[in-house]
């Protein structure tokens, strides 16, 4: 025997957050694009070299990096690839795993991180941080984490 479960419909309350949570992350995304524009960058692209440069020996699993990217292996591959062509990083086989590849920040993908990374926390801070009371900032933390550690627990990675 079935049993119909009864949806539970938004409030308007709820419905008014999370509408403003969807414009505030639509929005912000495509203004961080828009400053990395003149730096020839996406937004994936910094985030692949950010990941980089914070690895160890400046360089990951592709497997990893995609993981660490939300990106499927076939994304990230045509992504390293366009990179690999503006010089960003380069693929190096994995000595230990034949089939394993390595995506790697080049010194030119170091000296574009040191570049551009001062102009992108300033457009963090300009459009989103600076809009924030110290206070603010506390509560949006405290309300994010269970939502982050949720979804981090859903994909299996706690």
């Amino acid at each position: 025997m079935e049993t119909e479960t009864a949806t539970r419909w938004l409030t308007e309350a709820e419905q008014y957050a999370w509408r403003t949570h969807l414009d505030v992350s639509r929005l912000l995304t495509h203004q961080l694009e828009k400053d990395l524009q003149p730096f020839g960058l996406t937004m994936n692209d910094y985030e692949i070299l950010v990941n980089l440069s914070e690895s160890d020996d400046q360089r990951m699993r592709m497997s990893d990096l995609a993981t660490a990217t939300l990106q499927s292996k076939s994304r990230l591959s045509h992504q390293i690839t366009r990179m690999e062509t503006a010089g960003l990083v380069r693929r190096e086989h994995c000595e230990s795993d034949r089939r394993g590849l390595y995506a790697v920040l080049t010194d030119l993908g170091a000296g574009t991180m040191r570049e551009v990374a001062p102009h992108h926390v300033e457009s963090v801070r300009r459009h989103f941080m600076d809009l924030l009371t110290p206070e603010a900032l506390a509560d949006l933390h405290a309300a994010l984490t269970p939502i982050a550690d949720h979804l981090r627990g859903e994909r299996g990675k706690p």
